[in-house]
């Protein structure tokens, strides 16, 4: 397989789609690794692995409707790997496997097969020490925009999955990009008040689109960085409501085409009346109580 990721709203050709089956118990409070799960578990509406295939079930139905190549993780008894964008990501024609956090070490494994679809000179380890998780990954063009947490307390942060160390190895792998560094806020227990990806606080669509959330960023000028970059008119912007229904996390399929939640009213209707796209509405409130949504159930392989 010839990897190819140069943004990401290419027209898709291949993606890994994540894995709905054999989830496993409810996690306890203690067990959950992201401040939206430790909500859900807390208020004891945690989504039932029937609600959970169905809804990814709808994904794939429109993934294939546009002829993308889809793949799946074999599956892990008792475990939970819907998330695939975590596992792995693509930047340009590379593959650089995430240093995961423990919890999640073991999903690595069930891509094997897919890896292997993959020259392997084109795929990049890091040093242990060098954490990245792709929800923190953004490819734009020349641009990279990565997400992190900079907070002496890196360590004490479940939801802190991006270090220094692993931007810096990226710098030197992809020398001629811009690599810009985002410090988002970290809260492991209340999702209103922290951000667990980049990607849940910022996403481009379309050619030259984002959506964005103001307050994930811990300072105001990575927030007015992205304005300059984008255009202020061309950014849309979430409530606080919106981010926690996780909004900018949905997915694109071409620049003219997003799949997103169908209970994204406002945002769908801007989407389609004010920006011209095509929206492919399907449920994803269950998988959203996790702690992802869309881009995050994708590792997505190759674009035009």
């Amino acid at each position: 397989m010839k990897l190819n990721i140069k943004n990401e709203t290419g027209r898709l050709k291949s993606v890994v789609l994540g894995q709905p089956n054999s989830l496993g118990a409810v996690p306890t409070l203690e067990e959950s690794y992201d401040a939206k799960s430790y909500d859900t578990i807390q208020k004891g509406i945690y989504p039932t692995e029937k609600d959970i295939i169905s809804e990814m079930s709808e994904f794939e139905k429109v993934l294939r409707k546009y002829d993308v190549q889809v793949f799946r993780p074999e599956i892990i008894e008792d475990y939970n790997q819907v998330f695939a964008r975590d596992v792995a990501f693509v930047i340009d024609d590379k593959m650089i496997i995430s240093n995961v956090i423990s919890d999640r070490a073991d999903e690595q494994d069930a891509y094997r097969k897919i890896f292997e679809e993959v020259k392997w000179r084109d795929i990049i380890n890091l040093p242990e020490t060098a954490h990245i998780e792709g929800g923190d990954v953004i490819v734009w063009d020349d641009f990279l925009f990565i997400g992190t947490c900079f907070s002496e307390d890196y360590r004490n942060f479940k939801t802190a999955r991006t270090n220094e160390y692993a931007i810096n190895i990226l710098k030197e792998y992809f020398p001629k990009k811009r690599i810009l560094d985002f410090e988002l806020k970290k809260n492991d227990r209340e999702p209103y008040k922290g951000i667990l990806h980049l990607d849940c606080t910022f996403n481009p669509v379309g050619t030259d689109k984002c959506i964005i959330y103001k307050d994930g960023f811990v300072d105001e000028t990575d927030y007015r960085l992205i304005l300059d970059i984008f255009g202020e008119e061309n950014c849309f912007h979430v409530t606080p409501e919106e981010m926690f229904e996780m909004y900018p996390n949905i997915f694109s399929i071409s620049p003219e085409i997003v799949v997103s939640d169908k209970a994204f009213t406002r945002m769908n209707n801007h989407l389609r009346d004010e920006w011209g796209m095509t929206v492919e509405e399907i449920p994803y409130r269950e998988i959203s109580k996790m702690g992802g949504l869309l881009r995050c159930s994708t590792m997505p392989l190759v674009r035009e």
